[in-house]
């Protein structure tokens, strides 16, 4: 999709109600989806913000930004995400969180990413994080520098494949509250994207074709 293109919709992507739980609801197991309905946020949860960036490529087509984490212990370790992370001190408000990470894990100045809107949270239980995303984008391919001891790769997906209708797909996984379970995914690039980062994905997806 050539990036003028991507632009036109912006404004009306800006606009429109959002969908959250309609769309996270699509890309969670179906025996998970009540519980999605019913879930509470404590109030104990820690704060994140991740940065769902489109930017054109060398030919002029819109690519969407996605990382590969490090292998660590932890929850989201080797997992495909957005760049962000955690709240600190300093954060004024969840974009600037969102903003900072995305500097501080791939190397794009946060002058250079321009804002469309706030996008709906998401709550992961197993890690107890309320994640704010944001939709954003560059006027250029942004000079990439990854931060090693996060980021294992980029993994830059043309928006073409993510908006195509064979890139939802079901996988059997292990999961945190079942060993192996059939589960909706994003096959973006020959990688499995699942969970939370599936669930913005979708929400990103309902908006565009709203757009339309």
């Amino acid at each position: 999709m050539e990036f003028n293109v991507f632009l036109e919709q912006l404004p009306k992507i800006k606009n429109l109600p959002l969908p959250g739980l309609s769309a996270h609801a699509k890309m969670v197991p179906p025996l998970r989806r009540r519980d999605l309905e019913h879930m509470t946020v404590p109030e104990q949860a820690k704060r994140a913000g991740v940065m769902a960036l489109c930017y054109p490529n060398e030919s002029g087509n819109t690519m969407l930004l996605l990382i590969l984490r490090k292998t660590y212990k932890g929850v989201h370790a080797n997992q495909i995400g957005f760049p962000g992370g955690k709240v600190e001190m300093d954060d004024r408000h969840i974009q600037d969180t969102a903003l900072r990470e995305t500097f501080e894990e791939v190397g794009v100045p946060v002058n250079e990413i321009r804002l469309v809107r706030e996008l709906s949270d998401v709550y992961i239980p197993p890690s107890n994080f309320l994640v704010t995303p944001f939709l954003g984008w560059c006027a250029a391919e942004p000079r990439f520098i990854i931060q090693e001891s996060e980021v294992e790769a980029l993994v830059k997906v043309p928006l073409t494949e993510f908006l195509a209708v064979e890139s939802v797909q079901e996988r059997e996984l292990s999961t945190s509250y079942a060993n192996t379970m059939k589960v909706p995914a994003f096959i973006l690039q020959d990688h499995v994207v699942w969970g939370a980062t599936a669930m913005m994905l979708s929400e990103i997806r309902d908006l565009w074709f709203r757009a339309q």
